[in-house]
């Protein structure tokens, strides 16, 4: 199987991490007496849901897994916060019921996707779906992401969600002969940095969430056209330490071979560490080939 190809059959079996952001009474509802609601939801849908320690005013409930568990999840949690409200209701004389909102955590970098050229993207998503969308211009306080909010029912959330991981996804699309993902730096640096079991590109081996251990080193080979490789290495070595200090990952770059116009990179750790540093080579070079100059 060639590194770069992923199997498409069936849809990408990508891990996606979905963030939400939630005042604490809503966490309480989520949570549930004893853990209970949580508990449930965690088992009944397949996806990994944490929620951020602390008492402010607002918390974060991280929900990770494949497409389909965390498509169980939102749905689990939108109903939840439906029956709040229509318990709530039920002693006010209020007739029409409000509609349930949700609030995403998205990395600014992905926000363009969303919203697509001149809003046509965000646009299409409240007309096929139902649901309010709405992209907050500001990021938020100390980060590089934007709140999402989708408001509607239940059904239209659900819906709203899919198409946000769909455009999530496709930020991991595959262009041409480089696995070029284009998600927001930061996050992916989190990634390596949690040593998240992220199948990377091309590997199909199952991850094991939850494992302390660090996963195992796998080696990853590239080889890079000569006239190219001076992008990667930069001036006395600069943007191959940069490369290697924001990935983690251990890279080798062979001698010229006599006669070969080609270059082999090897690149040593762990899938998220090499993932990370395919990218940051990726990104240098195709800065380098469109003439975007420096990254």
């Amino acid at each position: 199987m060639e590194p770069n190809k992923v199997q498409s059959e069936g849809g990408l079996n990508v891990t996606l991490t979905i963030r939400l952001l939630m005042h604490g009474k809503e966490v309480g509802s989520i949570i549930g007496k004893k853990g209970e609601t949580v508990k449930k939801m965690r088992e009944e849908s397949g996806a990994r849901i944490n929620i951020s320690e602390g008492n402010c005013p607002e918390r974060i409930v991280t929900i990770t897994g494949p497409t389909d568990a965390i498509f169980k999840a939102f749905a689990m949690i939108a109903y939840k916060f439906e029956e709040d409200i229509i318990n709530s209701m039920s002693n006010s004389p209020a007739t029409s019921k409000p509609p349930v909102t949700l609030r995403l955590v998205v990395p600014a970098s992905q926000c363009g996707s969303l919203i697509g050229k001149g809003g046509s993207k965000i646009k299409e998503m409240r007309e096929s779906t139902g649901a309010q969308v709405q992209v907050a211009g500001d990021m938020l306080p100390n980060s590089t992401e934007r709140a999402v909010t989708i408001s509607g029912t239940p059904e239209a959330i659900i819906q709203c969600v899919k198409q946000i991981c769909v455009v999530m996804l496709e930020a991991y699309t595959i262009q041409g002969q480089y696995a070029i993902p284009h998600p927001d730096l930061t996050k992916l640096h989190q990634l390596a940095m949690q040593q998240t079991p992220f199948t990377p590109l091309g590997q199909t081996t199952p991850a094991f969430p939850g494992l302390d251990a660090s996963p195992p080193a796998s080696t990853h080979e590239l080889t890079i056209p000569n006239d190219l490789i001076g992008c990667i290495i930069g001036r006395q070595g600069t943007k191959i330490n940069e490369i290697r200090q924001m990935s983690g990952a251990q890279i080798k770059i062979a001698n010229a071979m006599e006669g070969s116009s080609e270059r082999q990179i090897t690149i040593t750790g762990t899938p998220a560490n090499i993932s990370l540093a395919q990218y940051l080579i990726n990104a240098r070079l195709t800065s380098e080939v469109t003439g975007m100059g420096t990254l």
